[in-house]
């Protein structure tokens, strides 16, 4: 009976161990099995004898709310802060080297109306505060994110460097800011940050083939960032954060084998493998990953065209590789047959459809390293599917005083069918959104718009639809156009044109190389009546790759333009370095004769005078001077030194004071 109480107790004691220890596995246990990772890779040939290479990551959080406490196993922490501190329901931040070609490498899929991004830095943010204090969250945004990606992205805390917008880029409620900086370099310091945020980084899975040479010696290259947070929604419906990271490289190959020439005109593509274009194979997957595929897409007009070459050579085509095998393949040979084969449904580019090879990467080590290669049998002539409406900005003018923005409309002659599907035939228009912001310096005057339609001038009120202009402000604020446009479906070309003032800037808002010109960001151009999606399977199977399930939404048509460069009157740089020469000199010509004056001691340089007379008169002189005195009955005296040496001294002492003295005035007077 008397060990009972102690018994008791340890069984207690055990007890609320394990409950203790299985409450904290349900806390932990949750957020570990509700986060998600995966990677995925698509590759694609393009026309111009390049390949296309999408990497997709995607990193998924449940809500704060469900997660019980700020711990996250697989999401980055700095990323769920950011969400947190400054309250962002949406996010995009890439970094862009080059610019995308829509004439070569497409501008009507969803690679390119996502990822294809204007040169240098673009940012921007939806808040979920009250309108008084978006501006404030954006600053701080902004120097959180040039921290944590070792940019210069804190330059667009600036009131004139970033914008708002009503309706003509983002749907939003006015808590959206848009900042862009066309001249930010792109670099490995960008790029490092960028794959911390991910779980194995870039030292395992797809991740690894991002060689750093590889990368940035390529035609293009963007990195993205998006991020969807439900955190701060007023809906019940809850997905948590959302990160999406996207990097897009378009590479030239490095073909061993020579090109073998068919004809005057056709010339074989080069053939390529993962270990050529990046230098690296792929030994495993990330093994946080959910999913790890790689994908191998073929464009409509590639299929059509091998479709071709098919009926020449009486050989299966390539939707029937599964079945024919790859060697029958009449254009192409892969080096590693794929696991899966889709074909894209609910195509409105006519009867072809693109086609996706899938390769599941968790088979394969690093005793076993994947290295997927192409080699062409024979060559293809193809092109990619483009916007409708080509879009091209540039500067029309002469002079420092002012000039004119223009931006024109080329018809890429879309197929009938396909255009009367996505428009309709109530009312055959086709709609194209100007999104348009302009530095304060250029003052544009919005009065001046003009339109031209086929080359003939137009009314206003007969295109545009609607139209919000905000006019800059004197280093407060940048000048933003919103605009709709309605164009005839049989337009073959249109232009718009806008005058504009170039403004002075004060020698402090000079950058150092202002010789070069000043950057007009991109416009951005949308095409809202045309949707880019691509559907590869009938069933919900895809949703189990998130980037598949990615292309399937709905999403319009967009393009950037060039980006402008204006050159502005600079000031003689050089003027200042000529005043600040001067001025030291005249300084140093002051302070040095007037130092000379005080610190110089007269009764010194006297008695130095004087024994320095007395030496050189030597014991002869005295002599004779002697001999003379007692020749004569006078009384020897030694000799002295001239009264006028003192006078001299003194007298120059006085000049050189009246001369520094009257220096003064003059400089007193001049600088008034």
């Amino acid at each position: 009976m008397a060990h009972l109480p102690r018994r008791t107790h340890s069984i207690l004691l055990i007890l609320s161990f394990q409950i203790c220890f299985s409450t904290i596995f349900a806390v932990f246990g949750s957020v570990f099995f509700q986060e998600e990772f995966s990677e995925e890779l698509l590759l694609k040939p393009l026309p111009d004898r390049k390949v296309l290479a999408h990497f997709h990551f995607e990193t998924t959080a449940p809500p704060l709310s469900t997660s019980h406490g700020r711990h996250h196993h697989l999401f980055p922490k700095a990323i769920a802060q950011l969400v947190q501190k400054f309250h962002v329901k949406e996010m995009e931040l890439s970094f862009t080297q080059g610019r995308w070609n829509y004439d070569r490498w497409g501008g009507f899929d969803p690679i390119s109306s996502s990822n294809a991004k204007p040169p240098g830095v673009e940012l921007w943010a939806v808040f979920d505060v009250p309108k008084d204090q978006v501006d404030a969250s954006w600053k701080n945004l902004t120097h959180t994110l040039s921290g944590l990606f070792c940019a210069s992205i804190n330059f667009l805390e600036s009131s004139t460097t970033y914008s708002t917008h009503e309706w003509g880029f983002h749907p939003s409620s006015g808590g959206l800011r848009y900042g862009t900086l066309p001249r930010e370099a792109v670099c490995t310091e960008n790029l490092t940050p960028w794959l911390k945020l991910l779980p194995c980084r870039d030292k395992a899975g797809l991740s690894a083939l991002l060689d750093r040479p590889s990368i940035y010696r390529g035609f293009y290259h963007s990195q993205r960032l998006h991020l969807t947070s439900s955190e701060f929604h007023s809906s019940g419906v809850e997905s948590g954060i959302v990160l999406e990271q996207a990097l897009t490289v378009v590479l030239q190959p490095n073909s061993h084998k020579m090109s073998k020439t068919f004809s005057s005109e056709t010339k074989l593509q080069p053939s390529w493998s993962l270990s050529s274009i990046f230098g690296r194979k792929v030994t495993g997957r990330c093994i946080l990953a959910k999913t790890s595929n790689v994908y191998l897409q073929l464009e409509r007009g590639l299929v059509t065209g091998l479709e071709n070459l098919q009926k020449d050579n009486m050989i299966t085509g390539p939707d029937h590789v599964g079945s024919g095998g790859l060697k029958d393949n009449p254009g192409f040979e892969l080096s590693v047959r794929p696991d899966k084969m889709f074909k894209e449904v609910n195509s409105l580019h006519g009867k072809s459809s693109s086609i996706l090879y899938e390769y599941s990467i968790e088979r394969y080590s690093v005793f076993e390293p994947f290295d997927l290669g192409l080699t062409w049998k024979f060559p293809v002539v193809w092109s990619c599917p483009r916007a409708p409406l080509h879009s091209s900005r540039f500067l029309m003018g002469s002079g420092n005083q002012r000039g004119t923005i223009a931006i024109s409309f080329t018809s890429t002659d879309l197929e009938e069918g396909f255009l009367s599907a996505n428009i309709g035939e109530e009312s055959c228009k086709l709609q194209a959104d100007i999104f348009q912001v302009v530095p304060w310096y250029i003052k544009a005057y919005y009065h001046t718009l003009r339109v031209f339609v086929d080359g003939q001038p137009e009314a206003i009120t007969n295109v545009v639809e609607k139209m919000h202009v905000s006019p800059s402000e004197d280093k407060e604020s940048p000048g933003v156009m919103e605009l709709v446009l309605k164009f005839p479906c049989a337009v073959k070309s249109a232009a718009l044109t806008l005058e504009f003032d170039k403004g002075f800037l004060h020698i402090d808002e000079y950058p150092p190389d202002a010789n070069q010109g000043f950057d007009i960001p991109s416009a951005v151009i949308i095409f809202p009546n045309f949707q880019t999606s691509m559907h590869y399977l009938e069933d919900n199977s895809s949703n189990k790759s998130p980037m598949l399930s990615k292309f399937q939404e709905k999403s319009p048509v967009l393009s950037y333009t060039e980006v402008l460069l204006v050159p502005l009157t600079t000031p003689d740089f050089s003027m200042p370095y000529n005043v600040i020469t001067i001025t030291c000199t005249v300084f140093a010509l002051y302070f040095g004769s007037l130092l000379n004056v005080l610190r110089r001691r007269v009764g010194e340089e006297e008695r130095i005078l004087k024994n320095s007379a007395s030496k050189k008169a030597g014991r002869l002189p005295q002599l004779l001077s002697r001999l003379s005195a007692k020749l004569r009955g006078k009384e020897w005296e030694p000799p002295q030194s001239p009264s006028t040496s003192s006078s001299f001294i003194s007298s120059k002492l006085i000049l050189k004071v009246f001369i520094v003295a009257g220096v003064a005035v003059f400089w007193q007077y001049y600088s008034e």
